[in-house]
């Protein structure tokens, strides 16, 4: 991108579908890991915490909670910076807050500042790298975008078995300072990930007119346009009621587990289970809704992961020994991967590349609320009746009524555009493109000319990433 000011794909450029973008794919992997291990992973510090401040559970429980809060509240702040800066430069930046924050807390003397530097600057790090790298993901792949997604998605369930014992072994060996110390050195990594995002560029001959272009092109920093989108609106309300109970099971199995008697350690294995059925689940899913007859049809394919989550979750309310945990965990980590591989991908189809940086922003701040009301009130619930029960029941009331909006709401209030006419739609889009000044005009003939010219004429171009389609 450069000097340009708006970090929009470049006209005319198609997605590589490779090339680099194997390399963008591993650091959006890489940062996906980060962003939804990490808050979970810090749990094993906490004992250490309440022992050195003197506080309860439910006080370290908080700097999880802000840690989630900041990653989907921040979302619009997110979209307005990458429309701003572009996505390499806010990454880069996030990855400096993200280590920073840890860093800072290592030589912290209060829960208070705890929450400030791991909570709030840490989670804007994680935040500022998140959104781009799913931006960046949807530009450099577009036949193969599920099975990229779902590649990506694999980092959440990976980072977490692994951030998970390296925090207990760095709390073993260092205490809980000097792990956080080393854990924002690891965080560094975020900045070589923001490295790997080179913006796609136009070819050469085309590329100063696309500059000039798209610098005279005045577009909002966030677009609300989306919620002229009927598409975008029902996602949004199935998504918000979603979050309210898909991270509920999670949370609790453990301790369902632990309340039925069992060990310790037998409790904390249902999380591994899960956690390992979770990592083959999100590709596998990626590649099913590549294929030619489910990708035109993923948003019935995403709300059947969500009905399928939430019977598991009503399923699981009635497991009432060590084995149906274990069965609830396997199928619910189906479920669960199925979910976490779609949800972009779906958003990604609805709303196309130009406006997903506006609208990924927006349905996270809406989720953010759903994520903070969740989870506090199935403890609520539980400490009120002391049955797991009716907090698995509830949970999963709430993730089926979402895979019916979702589904009834595209069937009934989405009309599907007849072939020709989104032909014409296409048409029309090139014309308004060709209303701009002489100078500025970029004719997308000329660039796919361009492109198909002999190797040995444009050497540069087809050995560069971004041009080889």
């Amino acid at each position: 991108m450069g000097a340009v000011v708006i970090d929009d794909g470049p006209a005319g450029v198609k997605a590589p579908d490779g090339g680099w973008g194997w390399a963008v794919l591993f650091g959006c992997f890489v940062i996906t890991g980060f962003s939804y291990a990490f808050p979970k992973a810090m749990s094993v510090f906490f004992k250490e915490l309440i022992r050195e401040f003197g506080v309860g559970y439910s006080d370290t429980a908080w700097i999880s909670s802000i840690l989630l809060a900041m990653l989907y509240g921040t979302g619009p702040l997110c979209s307005m910076c990458v429309n701003r800066f572009g996505c390499r430069p806010v990454m880069l930046i996030g990855g400096l807050f993200a280590s920073a924050g840890m860093i800072t807390a290592s030589f912290c003397n209060s829960i208070i500042q705890i929450y400030v530097t791991v909570g709030v600057i840490t989670g804007l790090g994680l935040a500022l790298n998140f959104q781009p790298s799913l931006i960046m993901l949807n530009r450099y792949f577009d036949k193969r975008r599920p099975l990229a997604n779902g590649l990506a998605a694999a980092g959440s369930p990976v980072f977490l078995c692994a951030l998970s014992p390296l925090g207990q072994v760095l709390q073993h060996e260092y205490g809980w300072r000097g792990g956080f110390l080393i854990l924002g050195g690891i965080l560094l990594n975020c900045c070589v990930c923001g490295a790997l995002m080179r913006p796609l560029e136009p070819p050469k001959d085309t590329k100063h007119s696309t500059a000039v272009s798209e610098k005279k092109i005045k577009k909002k920093l966030l677009d609300f346009g989306v919620f002229k989108d009927r598409g975008f609106l029902i996602y949004t309300a199935a998504a918000s009621t979603m979050v309210l109970g898909l991270f509920v099971p999670p949370v609790f199995v453990v301790s369902y587990a632990k309340d039925l008697k069992y060990p310790d350690t037998k409790a904390a294995f249902l999380l591994t289970i899960l956690g390992f059925i979770d990592i083959f689940a999100r590709p596998i899913c990626g590649i099913l809704a590549g294929l030619e007859w489910v990708r035109p049809r993923c948003v019935y394919f995403f709300s059947f992961a969500m009905l399928f989550n939430g019977f598991t979750d009503l399923m699981g309310s009635m497991s009432h020994n060590y084995g149906g945990l274990v069965v609830f965990c396997i199928f619910f980590g189906i479920s669960y991967g199925m979910v976490g591989a779609l949800q972009f991908e779906v958003l990604m189809a609805i709303v196309g590349t130009q406006k997903f940086s506006s609208a990924i922003g927006l349905v996270l701040l809406v989720e953010a609320m759903a994520v903070l009301i969740g989870p506090p009130s199935a403890g609520k619930i539980l400490d009120a009746t002391h049955k797991y029960m009716y907090v698995f029941i509830i949970a999963g009331v709430e993730v089926v009524t979402s895979s019916f909006i979702l589904a009834i709401g595209n069937a009934c209030c989405i009309k599907k555009k007849p072939e020709h006419s989104q032909a014409k739609e296409d048409v029309a889009e090139r014309e308004e493109l060709n209303k701009q000044p002489e100078d500025s005009k970029v004719d997308s003939i000329e660039v796919e000319q361009f492109l198909k010219k002999e190797p040995e004429k444009n050497g540069e171009v087809v050995t560069n990433p971004e041009t080889c389609v």
